[in-house]
């Protein structure tokens, strides 16, 4: 049984070797501070989660957990599993042996310094802090305002996730057991993590530039996880294409009504152009319609399969 100060970081590595040495040694002294302050335990540890990386970056986790196995484990997914599946399969790993866990990219974007505001927050009483972002500084105006524009529209949809939050969070064991009971394969931990409920809090801080490497989350793979997020949580979208399609019967209705009135009237004439605006008009929503539906369908298939989201190769980790 765990005491109620074991932490474990859990956090994902997808070809981050130029990044993953600094990384583990800034943790590293921050872990440091937080066992002289009393905030955690010995036996906390720091879990790299290897996303089937195509660089060393399994070998420096291999290294760094071979220099110190009493702090450093790692965790080798059999294959490229993606960010939110990597994060969940370390969140699953470690679930029984800490009393909180705190998910974390291994870019350094996120501030470490704000892990002790976290943890002061979970002794306090809190079962989830979340790390949210208090401005945009360091983000291009495209970036901010399309991520912005996320969150707003999420909320919108009625997904509740938590305004500039991404996966910069600790959450309580308890939490972690209760989020094992949600089986879903299309992922997405910032709407997830709030539906589970419990006691919860913000913790403000400083997004940073990357420190090395390159994104691996581009504009396509933005696009893909924003309309995972809004059709993992929410059925506004279908909704409103039967909105639309209302909408435009009555419209139908009332053109068919208004060229009778003009064909007795004996005013009507040859409208090429009005006729294939409206084509084109109405065949582009009956696709965007069949594009909507195909997504939520496309999503059902995924699901009925219960494919694994993840499958652990190898687990390096000290025995207490």
């Amino acid at each position: 049984m765990t005491d109620d100060k074991t932490l474990y970081m859990v956090v994902p590595c997808y070809n981050e070797e130029e990044v993953l040495h600094e990384t583990a040694k800034r943790l590293k002294e921050k872990y440091t501070s937080l066992r002289q302050r009393g905030l955690i335990s010995e036996e906390s540890r720091v879990v790299f989660v290897n996303d089937g990386s195509k660089d060393k970056t399994w070998s420096i986790i291999q290294e760094l957990h071979a220099a110190d196995p009493k702090f450093f484990s790692g965790i080798n997914l059999a294959r490229n599993s993606g960010h939110q599946n990597a994060v969940l399969a370390g969140l699953m790993t470690v679930k029984d042996i800490c009393s909180m866990a705190i998910t974390m990219d291994a870019d350094l974007q996120d501030d470490i310094n704000a892990i002790d505001a976290m943890i002061e927050k979970y002794h306090e009483g809190n079962q989830v802090v979340y790390g949210v972002r208090s401005a945009r500084k360091t983000d291009t105006f495209f970036k901010k305002f399309t991520a912005e524009g996320f969150y707003k529209f999420m909320k919108v949809m009625g997904a509740d996730v938590v305004y500039n939050h991404a996966d910069f969070r600790l959450m309580s064991r308890r939490v972690l057991q209760e989020l094992a009971n949600y089986r879903e394969v299309n992922l997405f931990l910032r709407g997830l993590v709030p539906l589970i409920g419990f006691q919860s809090c913000n913790v403000y801080y400083e997004r940073a530039e990357r420190f090395a490497g390159e994104s691996k989350y581009p504009l396509k793979k933005m696009l893909a996880f924003a309309i995972n997020g809004i059709t993992s949580f929410s059925t506004k979208p279908l909704k409103l294409i039967t909105s639309v399609g209302f909408i435009m019967s009555i419209i139908s209705v009332i053109a068919i009504i208004w060229a009778l009135v003009v064909k007795i009237a004996g005013h009507s004439e040859l409208g090429w152009s009005s006729t294939m605006c409206a084509i084109w008009f109405i065949g582009g929503l009956q696709l965007l319609a069949l594009g909507i539906i195909g997504e939520y369908v496309g999503k059902i298939y995924a699901e009925v399969k219960q494919r694994p989201r993840f499958i652990v190769a190898d687990f390096i980790n000290e025995e207490k």
